[in-house]
């Protein structure tokens, strides 16, 4: 068989696909129930169609819980498309349905629009489509078929050009003219797609006119362009849209020519880059329509999985439940976000991730409500406070009510709000204790057995969990999680608050240690102690770049004294967080913020720290940066990301402190808890560095005054 040349070749269109969400299932159910009834009349709804998906995907009509709002707009960069509902009140009145009837009706219409010039001046008559469907309310079995009414060319169409790729038959130059005229052409629509336009173009410019342009934008004899927001993906076929376009310019009288040029214009975001390089464009005859035709073939129902002329069915006895639904809208929020805008983003690891709160209040309550933002189901609290009459304008899992009786427990209370909040999430709350550094523990055998059950606790409830977020009021509270999370090696994410100023950090992830006398890692590079010298790094000044994650500090090493009670003889206002309201807000989110983009990196909680001289580089992941610590100064609405190394004399994950709990457990934390500061500091060797600090600076005076 000899090849074909290119005037042999019929342009082939591909096919709209419908999807249906759960959303709009679920909106149906209630206006059946609630407006329609036993009206069968046609009922106007609203779909909408996007031109960015990547290779592969087929070419999608989607309807969703917002297909009955009419009037609302589409979402951005997608083009709307209104349809006529027909929704049977019995499974034999859908069978039985006359489907040519209805398609010829539709047909018809918008025959008549395009020999009138309406077809013109709106365009969106080009893309109107037919729903039929029946609701089993009982079984909750939704029967539907859908249709995209397309006129047809008696012969075809001839393709004259073969479709090309844009970026192999225009410039770049060229390419950046188109992309800013489309801009510039929605813009003056007050939208952020046009489904149709005119296009004509040198070697220099690109000037786009709306359809309702044609008579005046092609002077005389000129070559005549049209662009179509084209849904497919595939290289060598126009979508849907475009076939109804081409028997529109067909029937104009005063058509300039018989030949058009088409862009199928494809605009696609992968990782915040934006590109038309892949649209579409070729040439086409466009064969004549008789002046007396009544109205052209037409063609448009969808045939159903089994590639056949047929309905389909979907079954949402299960997702219908409403708590089944809220969990459905809570991920197709984060789907958007990879479909979109970050397709590379793994939300499986995100939404498995089991995180332990250790602190309800403030920073607690907004931690949470962003963890399910991203979809966490295992969030667990633990918080040994009560719920008082200053809380619930902070603390927005907390109301008014739960103040009432001297206060409901914390961590109770906020395992009580995110079920009702959402009903998919698995919380759990722990109404207990922390033992700290400078509270001794030893008044009695109860108080210390008492302490010893909560250390176990802590340690189960840290080994169950992969994210351990310290959220307490007090310095020393967080002492003994950064122990115990250094020892399992569990990411821990830190963040503290000031009056204007907080900090968020991660905890440098610690790798296995192999030996007794304080060697930390598996191998030499792991070791802190000789790269950070013997004094803090930094204070968490940016004094370094490039760290690794386990070479990172942690919230106590830029610390030169142990911690002790920090409570006493203070004020109230010196017992207690005061900062401005809306700090705590900022500093969870981005807390939460911090651990997505380290579970997006491939090495996790031991990526290198990203810092401020990273900003303008190629972020390592997708969702960008994966700083060490970040910290914010609220009266200049700044932030800077420091990154700081591991101080080998740290009170709380210096190798030796880590090696003593491995080793002695709750008797070493005993120690701890019932000595003064002295302890840990003579045992990491804070004692000694004061010494020989103090004696330098008594040398250096010395020096001063004999000079």
């Amino acid at each position: 068989m000899a090849a074909s040349t290119s005037a042999d070749l019929k342009l082939q269109f591909a096919p709209f696909s419908s999807a249906l969400e759960a959303g709009f299932w679920h909106q149906l159910t209630q206006r059946k129930l609630n407006d329609y009834r036993l009206d069968e009349s046609p009922k106007c709804i609203k779909g909408y169609y996007y031109n960015g998906d990547p290779v592969g995907l087929p070419t999608r009509l989607t309807l969703e819980f917002r297909a009955f709002d009419v009037d609302g707009s589409a979402p951005a960069h997608c083009c709307g498309a209104v349809g006529k509902l027909y929704n049977t009140n019995t499974l034999d009145a859908f069978k039985s349905t006359d489907k040519k009837a209805l398609l010829d009706k539709e047909s018809k219409e918008l025959w008549d629009a395009m020999r009138s010039g309406d077809a013109l001046t709106d365009p969106s008559v080009l893309c109107r489509f037919i729903l039929l469907t029946f609701a089993d309310l009982k079984k909750y079995h939704f029967y539907y078929w859908f249709c995209f009414p397309a006129l047809c060319f008696p012969e075809g169409i001839k393709i004259l050009k073969k479709p090309s790729v844009l970026e192999t038959v225009f410039t770049a130059k060229q390419i950046a003219a188109l992309q800013e005229a489309y801009d510039g052409l929605c813009i003056k629509g007050g939208t952020t797609s046009v489904p149709y336009f005119l296009m004509k173009y040198t070697d220099d410019a690109v000037q786009l006119a709306a359809l309702a342009k044609w008579a005046t934008f092609f002077p005389g004899d000129q070559k005549v362009t049209v662009g179509v927001y084209d849904p497919c993906t595939l290289s060598q076929h126009p979508g849907w849209p475009l076939r109804n376009l081409l028997v529109l310019l067909a029937s104009q009288r005063d058509a300039k020519a018989d030949t058009v040029e088409v862009l199928c214009f494809r605009d696609r975001t992968l990782q915040g880059s934006r590109s038309i390089q892949h649209s579409v464009i070729f040439q086409v005859k466009l064969p004549e329509l008789p002046l007396d035709l009544a109205c052209p073939k037409s063609v448009g129902w969808e045939k159903n999985a089994k590639g056949v002329m047929g309905p389909r069915m979907v079954n949402l006895s299960e997702c219908m439940d409403p708590k089944r639904l809220a969990e459905s809208s809570v991920d197709l929020n984060l789907k958007l976000m990879r479909w979109r805008l970050v397709p590379s983003l793994d939300l499986d690891k995100v939404v498995s991730t089991k995180c332990l709160l250790l602190g309800a209040g403030t920073l607690g309550c907004n931690v949470a409500r962003t963890l399910m933002g991203w979809g966490v189901r295992h969030i667990t609290f633990v918080d040994n406070a009560k719920i008082s009459y200053s809380n619930p304008v902070r603390q927005p899992l907390y109301e008014f009510e739960d103040c009432l009786g001297g206060g409901k427990a914390k961590a109770i209370a906020a395992v009580d709000r995110l079920t009702k909040i959402f009903p998919g999430v698995n919380a759990e709350g722990f109404n207990m204790s922390i033992p700290m550094p400078g509270h001794p523990v030893n008044f009695s055998q109860g108080t210390l057995a008492q302490a010893q059950r909560d250390v176990e606790q802590l340690e189960k409830l840290i080994s169950e969990h992969d994210v351990v977020f310290l959220l307490m009021d007090t310095r020393e509270s967080r002492w003994l999680p950064t122990v115990i999370a250094g020892s399992k090696r569990k990411l821990v994410i830190n963040a503290a608050l000031g009056f204007d100023t907080f900090v968020v950090m991660r905890h440098g992830l610690k790798k296995a240690r192999q030996n007794a006398c304080g060697d930390v890692d598996s191998s030499p590079s792991c070791s802190s102690g000789s790269s950070s010298s013997s004094t803090p790094s930094g204070s968490g000044s940016s004094m370094f770049s490039n760290i690794p994650g386990h070479k990172l500090g942690c919230y106590f090493c830029n610390d030169v004294v142990a911690p002790g009670d920090s409570t006493r003889d203070r004020t109230l206002d010196q017992q207690c967080t005061v900062s401005r309201p809306g700090l705590a807000m900022i500093a969870g989110a981005l807390a939460v913020e911090m651990m997505v983009s380290i579970l997006q990196h491939s090495e996790g909680g031991y990526a290198v720290a990203s810092s401020s001289d990273d900003r303008m580089n190629e972020p390592p992941t997708s969702l960008g940066l994966v700083p060490h610590q970040i910290r914010g100064f609220l009266s200049r609405f700044d932030n800077v990301l420091p990154a700081s190394l591991a101080f080998d004399k740290c009170t709380a994950c210096s190798p030796i402190v880590l090696d003593h709990y491995d080793k002695e457990g709750f008797h070493f934390l005993s120690k701890v808890f019932n000595s003064s500061h002295s302890f840990l500091e003579d045992l990491t060797g804070l004692t000694l560095l004061h010494q020989e600090t103090q004696a330098a600076e008594i040398w250096d005076m010395s020096d001063d005054e004999s000079i």
